[in-house]
């Protein structure tokens, strides 16, 4: 038999042990230091055991690994060996539905990545997938551990392969509350969804030290790569907040618009906007007249349940709104021209952005209604060699692979291919709707009279007079409310007081709907 020597500290029995495992507990969830804590908080930002707290349920959520280690040497590390290793990762719950998550802790190592971090990281993304559940990214680190060297590097690429395994098969979602720099910053890219917090978070792949040497240009931080930049310039933020509790909330408000997973329909809401409700303010809401501006927004607001709608990318690309919303209690999601900027007409950010929007309805079996006012692509040299030939393809692409209920309703204009593109019926749209002030044709009749009667108005006595009874003549033949109907080309031609209740009524015809795409390993969309 072999003894085992003991030290006096060490406890022998079995409440002696428990003792100590709640104080090691206690010591993993303190923090390194009541002085670390208040350096967070002195910088504007919560723990990342406060912002998990805020995230879940109370008292739902279960943490893993927590007393995990590092066993890296070198440089310091072998003396400074924090529980955690500087990320909390667990499950717990949102509104009683389960979600993962894991919050980098800056307080330890800055939240920078090292190999135990990683590891942690990808045991509960691969928790995540296996469970079929949300999973919640709170980023807040500096990086790759530099003193661990490339096996933090090879860590981030775990994270990056599994962000794409689960990509269209659980929601996920990063939330950004601190620096996120390097190659770091492509696991949001990868994610569902950004959400960033003013002034505390930034996300960029070369800092401003690095940008001033290279290139002589002097920015500062939030300038860079701050959450008004992502969400207003480069749309790789979806929202951006200014507190951090009023983001988390929204993390929230997100989650419950979200399946669990692409096995699931979305969470159904009881409601008491009546399904029949008539909406006779559409009548004046929206002009006539093809020339004047409106807010969509406004019309949108007006059918959906209780006004509410969650909109998506809000300030990058609004000429093109797409937004997550219910009606009757099932959640849609919305794609809709704007016309209150730059006329609703479709160009290379606003095709990237609605692309997009599909794609993540389609995946996660959020029904598409698409609200047309377009005039047409934005035209230009710069769109031109911008590739808005390759982006708008984009959009095609994304509604012709869409499985999920497509519902199409033109409100007013509906020019060339830019018609085509937002789900008309030949591209597969299962019903479309048009009100009686619609104008679908291939080009605005001022145009087409020009190209058509171009001799004619240039023959005439009086060029004007002859043009103005051209168009006049042209959308009296081509252009008249009820032409696309007569040619089958739109289901039927509604009163816009109607509308919420035509739309409802269609949701629930397709509510079953099933559809089979061709056997292929996968298709290869425009990039």
């Amino acid at each position: 038999m072999t003894v085992v020597d003991q030290t006096p500290s060490e406890p022998t029995d079995a409440r002696g042990r428990v003792a100590e495992l709640h104080s090691l507990r206690e010591q993993a969830r303190r923090g390194p230091s009541d002085r670390a804590t208040e350096a967070q908080h002195a910088k504007g930002k919560l723990t990342a055991r406060e912002r998990i707290a805020l995230l879940l349920d109370e008292g739902s959520f279960k943490e893993v690994e927590q007393l995990r280690r590092h066993r890296a040497s070198g440089f310091g590390l072998e003396a400074k060996k924090p529980y955690t290793d500087g990320v909390i990762t667990g499950w717990g719950t949102v509104e009683g539905r389960t979600v993962f998550v894991y919050a980098h802790d800056f307080r330890i190592f800055g939240g920078a990545l090292g190999e135990a971090h990683a590891t942690k990281i990808h045991k509960i993304m691969d928790m995540a997938i296996a469970a079929g559940a949300p999973l919640v990214s709170l980023n807040d680190g500096a990086g790759a551990r530099i003193q661990e060297g490339v096996s933090a590097l090879a860590g981030y690429g775990g994270i990056f392969q599994r962000n794409t395994k689960a990509s269209g098969v659980i929601p996920q979602i990063s939330v950004m509350l601190g620096p996120c720099a390097g190659g770091a910053a492509y696991s949001p890219a990868l994610t569902d969804f950004v959400f960033m917090v003013r002034d505390t978070s930034q996300m960029f792949i070369t800092g401003p030290d690095v940008v001033r040497a290279v290139t002589g240009e002097e920015i500062t931080q939030n300038g860079l790569g701050g959450a008004d930049v992502h969400a207003e310039t480069s749309g790789v933020a979806h929202f951006a907040y200014d507190d951090e509790e009023t983001c988390i909330a929204e993390v929230r408000y997100l989650i419950s618009m979200l399946p669990s997973n692409n096995r699931e329909n979305p969470p159904v809401h009881q409601t008491d906007d009546p399904a029949d409700r008539r909406s006779d303010v559409l009548l004046d809401l929206v002009p006539a007249d093809g020339n004047r501006p409106y807010d969509m927004l406004k019309v949108i607001e007006e059918v959906v349940d209780d006004g509410e709608v969650l909109e998506i990318h809000e300030r990058w690309a609004r000429n093109i709104i797409c937004a997550l919303a219910r009606m009757d209690g099932q959640v849609v999601g919305i794609v809709a021209n704007q016309p209150g900027h730059l006329a609703g007409v479709l160009d290379i950010e606003a095709s990237e952005k609605a692309a997009r929007f599909v794609q993540m309805c389609d995946a996660f079996n959020i029904p598409i209604i698409t609200l047309l006012d377009v005039p047409g692509f934005l035209p230009g040299v710069s769109q031109e060699h911008g590739g808005i030939i390759r982006h708008g393809a984009k959009l095609l692409y994304a509604y012709c692979n869409a499985t999920v209920p497509r519902i199409s309703l033109i409100l007013r204009k509906a020019y060339g291919g830019a018609y085509i593109v937002m789900d008309s019926q030949s591209i597969g749209a299962d019903i479309t709707y048009a009100w009686p002030t619609n104008e679908i044709a291939v080009m605005g009749a001022e145009g087409a009279a020009n190209v058509i009667f171009r001799k004619q108005i240039a023959d005439a006595e009086d060029p004007e007079a002859m043009r103005a009874r051209m168009v006049k003549e042209y959308k009296a033949e081509l252009m008249h409310p009820y032409y696309a109907a007569e040619r089958g080309l739109v289901d039927d031609v509604i009163d816009p007081a109607e509308t919420r209740e035509t739309l409802i009524s269609a949701l629930a015809m397709l509510r079953n709907k099933h559809a089979d795409l061709p056997s292929r390993k996968h298709g290869n969309p425009p990039q």
